[in-house]
């Protein structure tokens, strides 16, 4: 053996050592690690390509994670924006119930009254309509006990209200920090499957790349009706040309399947909802979105939101859910195929449909 090839050889090694020890040490993962490849045992690529992918899903499900988790804290945002702005106005009333009060007891004093005019004109949302509505209502004075109930009222009104702003404020910092972890947890599986490609060697990874290939292959023949056109026989035309590879669509479909297809080439971005990159579910849901169709944000959502649809009956421009937790989304574009975000370190591109387990379909607008 000359140095050149003992080399290589140790290299490789040290590569699927380091591969194992990642797997094993990572707390919480669900894929377990296998014996380490010994040279020339036929399994060696199947390893390695069944360990990166297990540590992309990781990421993945974190992803997911991150994704709800921001998700959460927006609507958490603009819950506590909408709080403030009524808290706000409902002190703007307390001050002027305050003043009304006053201004009450200091007219009965002097044994006079004050008119509902006078109260709709202080209180009222339209007070150019108070004048009128006095007059024909033709309405005597409110007393003195009627405005301190208004006020207590809206005393207790303005304390629950703070109550909920102060919840809404708690919820939103956790989502925060939740949001957090799981960026820290996305990074290190990121870096972790990086690092372990880096270490390959030239054919390993030509070898991965023929073995990524063959897969390929053998999830076409795995699709509902393949075979000679490789899609369900349900796939519908339209006006308009199909994606290449895909089926021809129109309407909102189309316009949904036309802009996830424009992305094509675009990085994997975990978070991410364009326009430079997106992760699976910002794709999903920005291309219904630009369709008129906003749709929940991530694949957990869309799951568990949307209509579903039988796997035989599918058409362009559905969205086809995978794994037990449905924490990868793509769009199916006919024939067979969909467009998605794979995974970081790649781009957006078309897949077979079948090419990873399916947990179902479901149709935005359905």
């Amino acid at each position: 053996m000359n140095v050149s090839t003992g080399g290589r050889q140790l290299r490789g090694r040290a590569a699927l050592t380091a591969l194992v020890c990642a797997i094993t040490l990572m707390p919480g993962l669900s894929y377990a690690a296998p014996n380490d490849p010994k040279p020339g045992d036929g399994g060696t690529l199947e390893q390695i390509r069944s360990q990166l992918d297990g540590l992309y899903r990781e990421a993945e499900v974190a992803t997911e994670a991150y994704d709800a988790a921001n998700e959460k804290a927006t609507e958490q945002s603009k819950r506590l924006t909408s709080l403030q702005s009524d808290l706000a106005h409902t002190q703007g009333r307390m001050d002027v119930l305050h003043d009304l009060a006053g201004a009450a007891a200091r007219t009965q004093y002097r044994g006079g009254y004050f008119g509902s005019a006078g109260i709709q004109l202080l209180l009222g949302d339209h007070p150019e309509h108070a004048l009128s509505d006095a007059a024909q209502a033709g309405q005597a004075s409110q007393n003195l006990v009627n405005i301190y109930e208004t006020q207590k009222t809206a005393r207790t009104e303005l304390d629950r209200q703070t109550e909920a702003a102060t919840k809404s404020l708690r919820e939103l910092k956790k989502t925060l920090e939740d949001k957090a972890g799981a960026k820290d947890k996305i990074q290190k599986k990121i870096a972790d499957a990086e690092r372990i490609e880096a270490g390959l060697e030239k054919e390993q990874v030509s070898g991965l790349a023929q073995l990524e290939k063959k897969q390929a292959d053998e999830a076409k023949s795995k699709w509902p009706g393949s075979g000679s056109n490789g899609g369900p026989s349900n796939d519908k035309g339209g006006a308009g040309g199909g994606p290449s590879g895909g089926t021809a669509v129109s309407g909102a479909a189309g316009q949904a399947v036309a802009f996830a297809m424009a992305q094509i080439g675009k990085p994997y971005g975990w978070g991410d909802v364009g326009p430079s990159s997106y992760d699976c579910s910002g794709l999903t849901s920005v291309a219904w979105a630009h369709a008129g169709h906003p749709i929940p944000r991530t694949s957990q959502a869309q799951w568990q939101g949307l209509h579903r649809v039988s796997l035989s009956s599918a058409q362009p421009g559905d969205l086809i859910i995978y794994f037990n937790d449905a924490t990868h989304v793509g769009m199916y574009i006919g024939s067979g195929q969909i467009v998605h975000a794979p995974r970081p370190g790649r781009t957006i591109t078309t897949a077979p449909a079948a090419s990873m387990p399916i947990l179902g379909v479901v149709r935005p607008g359905g």
